[in-house]
């Protein structure tokens, strides 16, 4: 009989989401998703002394915003789990060009 890989479950038990991703590495404002989502997680490969990087539950640049980050001045790389949902859809604006951004959600 073929070895079957179990589905990843959360903590209830439940099938847990495939999440897709969005990798993000110049000054912008993107649009990551459109509609009803959730953030996993923002993951900083290579983060950029002291650049910002503002999360809207957005289509563009407007409120309402979920956050914003500043990167420290001695920056290592680091992952910030969410784990929230969002309702009109996830737009990014990242204020340094050259950042290696990684935006994990469904």
């Amino acid at each position: 009989m073929p070895y079957s890989t179990p589905l990843p479950v959360d903590a209830n038990n439940k099938a847990a989401p495939f999440y897709s991703y969005s990798n993000i590495t110049t000054q912008a404002t993107t649009l990551v998703k459109s509609g009803a989502g959730f953030l996993k997680s923002i993951t900083f490969n290579k983060p950029i002394a002291t650049t910002t990087v503002v999360l809207h539950d957005a289509l563009t640049a407007t409120t309402p915003v979920i956050g914003s980050i500043t990167v420290p001045a001695s920056p290592m790389p680091v992952t910030l789990t969410y784990d929230l949902a969002f309702s009109t859809g996830l737009c990014i604006v990242t204020g340094v060009a050259n950042s290696d951004i990684t935006v994990t959600y469904y």
